[in-house]
């Protein structure tokens, strides 16, 4: 029989210089030819510690449950045919037998014609008894006797034996997930273990020589290592029984070292990083020598997540996921969960999905799967999906989106106001109390603080103040903060207004140029002083922001018609300026103070920004958008603005 991946595992030195992009589904088909069929691995364990695991193989009840007829409420056990007769006015006098059922009480004596046995709720029924009334229908009629005023029918508050669960009836099938209430199932019917897939055991290792962990000190161009912990904790989510070993240098003996030990010990191995054929880039040539068949999959059309790199080592599955978290995170809930858990014996992951129109049109790569993460905000007409333009490499994507959508690998777009199907990261999704569409500003957080507190979810998008503006006029949000300059009139944001917004006052943000405290080129001078001597000299270097931002304006202002070093370099916050500075990217760059101050930068006031609120006028009413301007009027927001270092309209 032919391999069809012996050509894969001989083409490994061939790989070193070639990658080969593969649709999604033939990687997928080729990882899981690899792997399966095979025969899973199980253990026994006792109920108490089987919580999470997956049943190896069906269960069938060995007794009846309950096990015996049983009394459901207090009463009396009786035969129904004596009280046929019964009513208010007439009613049956019936003797009582000298014995009282209890739960956990054999009866002794069967209930004869024209007698009653006092039961308690869960006794075992009597012989001669069919049905019970509830003491709340009696009356006593002396010491050894009882009135009943109304009739009853057999099998009244009896619980028949195996009318929850008959012996021999299948209690649960192989691969059933076990919860709290299947471990009650399974007491029930007195069985102490179960036989559940042993979960896969897998080795995460985080590799690059930037890699640091989190609690240590971060050195220059170095990051914290984030995926070896959230891979760990999907892996344990996934049915995993996750193992993080660190993170590795790009050295190959030692990493190959690494990865040998790891999957001698393990079931899988999981890595991230070091995927992209770059120069530092050994993972996947030191799977070519872990085992056969080897590397089944080395880039696959999705996007984000091509580099992904799939192997089976003698068996055992081995995963390069992409160092950038989006692209991880994405490859493996897409590619490696399904896989996971099928080696834990657990079924495929359920996902809930909704329906929400797409507001703008998303460019997409001609020819790869693409994966766009949404946040979805209620419209006037149903949900929207905003899609994150934060790119792969941005952690937050992942915990500030809803869900993601899918663009077919042949499709070039999704133009606007498509509607789409939206898969949810959770099984339900909360439309926010208040949503916040445009410029973001740390302040905007000191204001809706408050809400939070009071139990208010707030959902904020950056997209810009004319994004903002935008969504504000589609009736996509209720509130746009904006900072938009009008030269013809000299104003900042009423010009912008549309027909049906209103402009809320908000705060005040000194812009500024930051610098190095120290730097005698800024020090002492004003800010026409500080440009001039920037310019002065030819080793001093700026950053400036991205057009159409409102501090883009005031640099052009500025310079005039110079354009010094570092003019084209242009990213799109206040923040990302006052990290060029800091890092010693850059010499001198426009921002505001608040973030100035936070860097340790020295400032030098410019202008005074107007950071307001264009407020959909017909949401005015809503009691979120109510709480939002008794926060932004309040004298504690207020103060707390201040000492941010806002000024407060």
């Amino acid at each position: 029989m032919n391999n069809p991946f012996r050509t894969i595992s001989s083409a490994a030195t061939e790989q070193d210089q070639f990658l080969t992009v593969l649709s999604r589904e033939e990687a997928l088909a080729r990882f899981e030819q690899a792997l399966f069929p095979r025969v899973r691995a199980h253990e026994i364990r006792k109920l108490g510690d089987a919580l999470g695991f997956a049943l190896l193989a069906d269960v069938v009840a060995p007794i009846d449950v309950p096990p015996f007829d049983r009394s459901n409420v207090d009463g009396f056990a009786v035969r129904a045919a004596d009280l046929n007769e019964a009513t208010e006015a007439n009613p049956v006098r019936l003797s009582l037998n000298g014995e009282m059922i209890a739960c956990g009480t054999q009866p002794r004596l069967p209930v004869q014609p024209g007698t009653a046995t006092p039961i308690a709720t869960g006794g075992p029924v009597p012989r001669g008894a069919n049905a019970v009334i509830m003491i709340e229908h009696t009356q006593p009629a002396g010491d050894n006797a009882i009135d009943i005023r109304r009739a009853t029918a057999p099998g009244q508050f009896v619980s028949y034996a195996g009318s929850d669960i008959a012996r021999g009836e299948a209690l649960m099938r192989a691969g059933t997930v076990i919860g709290s209430r299947e471990i009650g199932m399974l007491a029930a019917c007195g069985i102490a273990e179960v036989a559940v897939v042993k979960r896969p055991r897998v080795a995460i290792l985080s590799t690059g020589d930037e890699l640091v962990q989190p609690g240590a000190a971060l050195r220059p161009a170095a990051i914290y290592d984030t995926n070896g912990a959230i891979v760990t904790a999907a892996v344990a989510e996934n049915g995993g029984e996750a193992n993080f070993l660190g993170a590795f240098s790009d050295d190959e003996a030692e990493l190959e070292a690494a990865m040998r030990k790891a999957l001698a010990e393990h079931d899988m191995l999981v890595l991230s990083g070091g995927t992209s054929k770059g120069a530092g880039d050994v993972s996947h040539r030191i799977i070519s020598r872990l085992g056969a068949p080897g590397i089944v999959a080395h880039g696959v059309a999705l996007k984000p997540g091509k580099p992904l790199c799939l192997a089976v080592c003698d068996g055992k599955p081995v995963v390069i996921l992409p160092g950038f978290p989006t692209s991880a995170m994405f490859t493996f809930h897409d590619m490696i969960v399904p896989v996971l858990r099928e080696l834990a014996g657990l079924p495929p992951r359920a996902d809930a999905q909704v329906t929400a129109r797409v507001p703008v049109r998303i460019a997409s790569e001609l020819g790869r799967t693409e994966f766009v993460m949404v946040s979805l905000v209620e419209g006037d007409n149903g949900l929207i999906a905003y899609p994150s333009g934060k790119g792969s490499g941005a952690i937050t994507s992942f915990s500030q989106s809803d869900g993601f959508l899918k663009i077919d690998a042949l499709a070039d777009q999704m133009p606007a106001d498509t509607q789409a199907q939206v898969t949810l990261f959770t099984p339900h999704v909360r439309v926010p109390d208040l949503v916040i569409i445009g410029s973001h500003c740390t302040g905007l957080d000191v204001v809706t603080a408050p809400l939070v507190r009071a139990g208010l979810s707030v959902r904020s998008i950056s997209v810009g103040s004319l994004g903002g503006l935008a969504a504000a006029r589609r009736g996509e949000c209720d509130l746009a903060p904006i900072h938009l300059f009008d030269d013809k009139t000299g104003t900042y944001n009423t010009p912008f207004l549309y027909a049906g917004l209103d402009l809320v006052p908000g705060y005040r943000r000194m812009q500024g140029i930051a610098f190095r405290v120290g730097d005698k080129r800024f020090e002492g001078e004003d800010a026409q002083g500080a440009v001039r001597a920037a310019l002065a000299d030819p080793s001093c270097l700026m950053v400036n922001r991205n057009q159409g931002a409102g501090t883009r304006i005031l640099i052009d202002q500025l310079l005039g018609r110079q354009r010094p070093d570092g003019y084209w370099n242009q990213p799109r916050s206040h923040n990302a300026v006052a990290a060029a500075v800091a890092q010693h990217r850059a010499d001198w760059g426009v921002t505001i103070a608040p973030v100035a101050r936070a860097a340790g930068l020295g400032f030098i006031p410019l202008a005074e920004e107007h950071y307001d609120f264009a407020m959909v006028e017909k949401r005015r009413d809503r009691p979120a958008v109510k709480a939002f301007l008794e926060s932004l009027a309040s004298p504690e927001t207020r103060a707390a603005l201040e000492r941010a270092g806002f000024r407060p309209a």
